[in-house]
């Protein structure tokens, strides 16, 4: 029966007896006092009896929905009710309560599978984590962290930062660069920090990746680098030297001379000359690479030195830009552009070349302002990158006689500036762009 016709009958049913007392003490006005008092005590025991048959149908459903409630709140997500039903007023409300229950068990499934991802993550990265609350106690710590500081979890969490040596970590800039003195891990790090709120309380999140050993290995691969180009050059000159030696020497020993023995000799002689004078020109190249000065940093007026640019190449078409200052070094800038405008020069040339037709478009420079920087594009109409991989790497040259160095030195006088150099094709037509962005002077 629905809960609401449950409480009209039980209700009803119990009114019955006071009314009919109440009936017949008026049938009977004559009655004796003993029938009147009894009457009178049946009806008051009748109505008792209905309010308390009211009250208990009335707080039994809402115990069950209490004990239903109770066992949400203590994390049990198994009960149910049984008399959730549509066609009754209390079996509605015992729905809702059990898609509650079923909401929150779902819920808790997916927190508990989340926190073991988390912990998994964690437990698995190679970088130190450490979780501290509002007074610096450590709270939380992964297996890197527990490498980082040498000491089980157990042991560290409930520590003061300052007694396991991560006070300064806590403040100060944030993403930086840090020496790490710890058990686990010396050298170079990064540090990075960040706040979140657990149980209501501030707590932070510290983050410290140990580079040493990305640093080594990015040493190691430059090396590696560096004696295979610098072996590679320095065998292409020492064979034919070998050789050409070799030959001198053997016709030195003949007991009889040829005629051209003085045309070979001196042919020779050149041939060991030119090539030791290209090995002394790769190695000047690289010693200009690896000891670029300090940038001698001054106001820059962009489109001043632009035009000077444009005045040592002749054909540059400057598009014009803003008027706009950098904080650089004019001198090495005005040599990363020049190597930008010479490296489009060619492209064209060789785009001539190719196709026999010379480029309507050649060599344009722009420049503008975006987000805080000086956007200089130089644009060519050449072929466009074909390796755009080793575009950057330095003694890496495509064209014959090429050093290799022109990029390289770009890039570095860029990032020295706290720039950057970018080369991609362009999107217009057939050619290529190169990027300069320079932060705007202050």
């Amino acid at each position: 029966m629905a809960h609401g016709r449950r409480m009209v009958w039980v209700s009803a049913t119990w009114a019955i007896v006071p009314a009919a007392v109440a009936v017949m003490l008026a049938a009977v006005p004559d009655a004796a006092a003993w029938l009147r008092w009894s009457l009178a005590a049946l009806a008051v025991l009748g109505a008792t009896a209905g309010v308390v048959a009211t009250v208990s149908a009335a707080r039994r459903p809402l115990r069950a929905l209490a004990n239903l409630l109770a066992g949400l709140r203590q994390g049990d997500y198994t009960l149910r009710s049984a008399r959730a039903r549509a066609d009754d007023d209390w079996g509605v409300v015992m729905l809702e309560a059990n898609a509650l229950a079923d909401t929150l068990s779902a819920q808790r499934i997916g927190a508990i599978e989340a926190n073991a991802l988390l912990r998994k993550v964690m437990a698995e990265i190679d970088v130190a984590v450490f979780a501290f609350d509002e007074r610096g106690v450590l709270r939380l710590v992964n297996r890197a962290g527990e490498r980082l500081l040498g000491r089980p979890r157990e042991q560290l969490e409930g520590a003061a930062a300052a007694d396991l040596g991560l006070g300064d970590h806590l403040e100060g800039a944030s993403p930086r660069t840090v020496e790490l003195a710890f058990p686990g891990a010396s050298g170079r790090g990064e540090l990075r920090r960040g706040g979140f709120r657990q149980g209501g309380r501030p707590h932070t999140l510290l983050v410290i990746s140990d580079l040493s050993r990305a640093l080594r290995q990015q040493e190691l691969e430059a090396w590696r680098r560096l004696v295979r180009v610098i072996s590679h050059e320095i065998n292409n000159s020492l064979t034919p030297i070998a050789s050409v030696a070799g030959s001198l020497r053997s016709l030195g020993a003949r007991p009889a001379r040829p005629a051209d023995y003085e045309d070979d000799v001196r042919r020779g002689l050149e041939l060991i000359e030119g090539r030791a004078d290209s090995l002394r020109r790769f190695m000047a190249s690289y010693a200009r690479l690896a000891r670029l000065p300090v940038p001698q940093r001054r106001e820059v007026d962009v489109g001043g030195l632009i035009a000077r640019v444009a005045a040592l190449a002749p054909g540059v078409a400057v598009d014009g830009g803003p008027s706009c200052t950098v904080d650089a070094d004019p001198d090495q800038l005005e040599q990363l552009l020049i190597n930008l405008v010479a490296n489009a020069q060619d492209a064209v040339a060789e785009a001539t070349a190719r196709d026999g037709v010379e480029a309507s478009g050649g060599v344009s420079i722009r420049w503008g302002l975006a987000g805080g920087e000086v956007v200089i594009r130089v644009l060519d109409d050449g072929l466009g990158l074909a390796n755009p991989a080793n575009l950057f790497v330095p003694f890496f040259s495509t064209k014959p006689g090429g050093s290799g160095i022109g990029l390289a030195l770009s890039r570095q006088i860029a990032e020295s500036h706290g720039g950057r150099v970018v080369l991609r094709n362009r999107e217009d037509r057939p050619g290529c762009e190169a990027i300069v962005q320079l932060p705007v002077a202050v």
